[in-house]
């Protein structure tokens, strides 16, 4: 049973919070009939047990008309108004003290404006609350706390300014008319042009036409993958030797430097004796 209120509960802060704009914190307006049904049944602290239903932070508040009703009933709510002077005010712009329905009504006004959840014990203020669009209601069983679910009102409400949002105003569809026109008028005479002919037009239909549109705009028709190209081979492995040139070329040889002749000496080897037998010594 838990469970399913709170699924009940989100679904209605979703609505809220989708069609009429409520974030968090969420700004509660509490009467006098639901700030005493707190204090007798030991609700406490207020502020967690209502944002466990909202499932978000809360900002608690009343109004001066509030705190003086609370004040005229005498000694069995001076707990009560204990409670309420502790709780954050709202703004009411009229001059003299209202009851305090009158005076939540006032705030409210016609399409709450202000995003507030209304905390109230009063029938009739739920029922009144029920007509106006975007006014949720929290209301007290015992010692529990209730989200009441949208009405069919609200839900009517919400899917009627939808489909207005889907739709284009009448300043939208003045301006739409206009462009059209516009529009229309430019082809005309660009039609017109056309027929009359000139030697500009024969120069621009002579030239061939090196970019399409599309390509003109920028805009490819897929997507382009580079492709892997053959590669040339390495310069370096295919670079010719340099011919070496040996400085003693000319050795063995005469060089051609004068009348005078130079011939290079040539390394001799020399040859080891071993195993040579020496010739036998004459007589």
């Amino acid at each position: 049973m838990r469970v399913k209120k709170q699924k009940r509960h989100r679904r209605a802060v979703r609505f809220y919070t989708a069609c009429f704009g409520f974030r968090q914190p969420y700004k509660v307006l509490c009467d006098g009939t639901f700030i005493h049904h707190l204090i007798v049944n030991n609700i406490a602290p207020a502020d967690t047990a209502i944002s466990n239903i909202l499932g978000g932070s809360v900002k608690l508040f009343t109004t001066r008309c509030v705190l003086a009703e609370l004040k005229r009933l005498g000694k069995s709510y001076t707990e009560s108004l204990q409670a309420a002077n502790t709780l954050m005010i709202a703004r009411c712009d009229h001059e003299q003290n209202k009851n305090a329905e009158g005076c939540i009504v006032e705030i409210i006004g016609e399409n709450n404006p202000d995003h507030f959840y209304v905390g109230t014990q009063d029938t009739d203020m739920r029922k009144k609350f029920q007509e106006v669009p975007g006014v949720p209601l929290i209301f007290g069983l015992r010692n529990a706390l209730f989200l009441e679910p949208p009405s069919a009102f609200q839900r009517q409400f919400a899917k009627n300014s939808e489909e207005e949002r889907s739709h284009m105003t009448e300043k939208e569809v003045a301006l739409l008319k206009k462009r059209t026109k516009d529009l229309v008028e430019n082809w005309e005479i660009g039609d017109s042009s056309d027929e009359n002919g000139g030697p500009e037009d024969e120069n621009l239909e002579m030239q061939p036409q090196k970019y399409s549109s599309r390509k003109g705009m920028k805009v490819k028709d897929r997507p382009q993958f580079k492709r892997n190209k053959a590669k040339g081979p390495n310069p370096l492995s295919v670079q010719k030797k340099k011919s070496r040139q040996n400085t003693n070329s000319m050795s063995g040889k005469e060089s051609k430097g004068g009348d005078e002749t130079v011939r290079s000496r040539g390394r001799k080897r020399k040859r080891s004796r071993k195993g040579k037998s020496s010739a036998p010594a004459e007589s």
